[in-house]
């Protein structure tokens, strides 16, 4: 008897956990608009295939590319000297989904991916990071090899920045990137994610405007 009671309140306890899971689940209202989603279509091709000039030619000519004063094509070319490392963060983007943005005497606006304009106004997003992925791996330690602990699908968590492992992507000092993310998910769980599978809902995103008819990029920034 004691035992089947230890077993329920424990069953209690997880299913109460679970119910404080919180998620950001993939949304693309691209569909809604049938020439954006050629548009779209067209631009992911182009980014697949790494074709840098067609990708610049649908960019603003004051594409917005940071709030420190980047922008236009001569922005461009300071923030990302090296094109791989635009296209490594230019594909996530475009290929997961979005949402329209629109207000009251505003032009219509494409933001993506979901992950900005789906996250919750309730959280802070500073502090909230989203699992972006489905069955996404948390384990033990960092390290592919560790046991895999819980596995989580677009839930919302926090992230302990001061435990982040970065690794080396050049000779400088600060030629660093994230490739292991602590995280604890708002119902507990808790463990190690590749960073690839985490996304700060203010990371960069992409905004689509039409203008004179044409499709254009007028923003590929992050912060808020």
């Amino acid at each position: 008897m004691k035992k089947a009671l230890a077993g329920f309140w424990v069953l209690v306890f997880a299913l109460a956990a679970f119910g404080q899971e919180r998620f950001v689940r993939p949304v693309d209202e691209a569909s809604k608009d049938a020439s954006f989603l050629a548009f779209r279509t067209k631009l992911i091709a182009a980014a697949e295939r790494k074709d840098l000039k067609y990708v610049m030619g649908v960019m603003d000519p004051k594409i917005k590319l940071s709030f420190g004063g980047h922008e236009g094509l001569k922005g461009f070319r300071e923030l990302y000297p090296k094109e791989e490392e635009f296209w490594e963060a230019f594909l996530p983007v475009i290929t997961r989904g979005g949402k329209w943005l629109s207000e009251p005497g505003s032009p219509k606006i494409f933001s993506a991916p979901y992950t900005f304009s789906a996250f919750p106004d309730d959280l802070d997003a500073f502090e909230h990071h989203v699992i972006f992925g489905s069955n996404v791996n948390v384990r033990e330690q960092p390290n592919t090899n560790a046991k895999v602990v819980a596995q989580l699908s677009y839930n919302i968590v926090k992230t302990d920045r001061e435990a982040t492992i970065n690794r080396k992507t050049g000779p400088g000092e600060w030629d660093l990137k994230a490739d292991w993310y602590k995280i604890e998910s708002l119902g507990g769980v808790k463990g190690w994610v590749k960073a690839e599978y985490v996304r700060s809902p203010i990371d960069l995103r992409a905004g689509f405007e039409k203008k004179r008819g044409k499709w254009t990029m007028i923003y590929f920034i992050s912060g808020d």
